[in-house]
């Protein structure tokens, strides 16, 4: 059973931050979804729910996503969605079921870095940053390394961009963890391809590292970008092989890849989907 020695509702921020730094085991609580599952003693939880961080935000160049807004907001938010492609509805739509949509939150979500996050694979290959109360602004590829800090999360920024961007998932069941997830997304002139489930946190690849420098990828291009995407590191668990994961991630990165890519012309589209096709034949 999971119990707290205290627990504290912070009014704001820097409150927060304080009992953070000075109440030694204290802990940020999220939505709490993955934290009740565990049988421990927390010394003492902070709550965040009264500073202001469960709204979503639009400016002219940004949308801020507060830490405490909730994955039924984000998977129900039109204009955040027509703007990113909808990845982000469709990598959290079959997470469990709408009434743990309605409590687990997108802090919880990416300051975890868990393996197996489908927000965390998505956010990760658009033009995405993460806002520190402590530390600032920082790329979320970059805040996916780091170590854990005494920071309290209070923000996600996803950046103005003209996306093309697809999700693509695989799972054992309906509302299970995902065996593999990707996530392509082609902004500023170049392509952005996020793997999770690997099962470790997921990876960012983009420009030269991923081999596709096109916005219409041709077949030799996308065999370029499932080889670098099998280049990652893969292991085993319950919800599939190290051996399953490697050959399904390059599946599905090709798969993403060709739904976002925008061609011009049915033939090439359908060239594309042949490689694809040809790719899954051979596993």
């Amino acid at each position: 059973m999971l119990k707290f020695q205290r627990f504290v509702r912070a009014a704001n921020i820097d409150d927060a931050l304080e009992v953070l730094r000075f109440r030694k085991g204290a802990q940020v609580m999220g939505g709490g979804m993955w934290m009740r599952l565990s049988k421990r003693t927390v010394p003492c939880v902070i709550d965040l729910s009264d500073c202001g961080l469960d709204t979503i935000e639009e400016t002219a160049d940004e949308f801020r996503i507060g830490a405490y807004v909730t994955l039924r907001q984000l998977e129900c938010d039109a204009a955040l969605n027509a703007a990113t492609g909808n990845v982000l509805t469709a990598a959290v739509h079959d997470i469990v079921g709408v009434q743990f949509r309605q409590l687990a939150t997108v802090g919880g979500s990416v300051f975890g870095r868990f393996g197996f996050s489908d927000v965390l694979c998505a956010l990760l290959a658009l033009d995405a940053e993460v806002e520190l109360a402590e530390a600032g602004r920082v790329p979320l590829a970059t805040f996916v390394d780091m170590p854990y800090e005494l920071d309290i999360l209070t923000h996600v920024i996803i950046k103005k961009h003209d996306y093309r961007a697809a999700y693509r998932c695989v799972r054992k069941a309906a509302t299970d963890f995902p065996t593999i997830n990707t996530c392509a997304a082609y902004w500023d002139s170049d392509w952005h391809l996020a793997v999770g489930a690997r099962p470790a946190k997921a990876r960012l690849l983009a420009g030269a590292e991923l081999g596709v420098t096109s916005a219409e990828p041709t077949a030799g291009e996308l065999a370029g970008a499932i080889e670098a995407v099998r280049g990652l590191a893969y292991s085993s668990n319950i919800w599939g092989s190290e051996r399953y994961r490697r050959h399904l991630a390059g599946v599905l990165a090709a798969r993403a890849i060709v739904a976002a890519a925008p061609y011009a012309t049915q033939e090439a589209r359908d060239a594309a989907s042949a490689a694809c096709a040809h790719e899954e034949a051979i596993r």
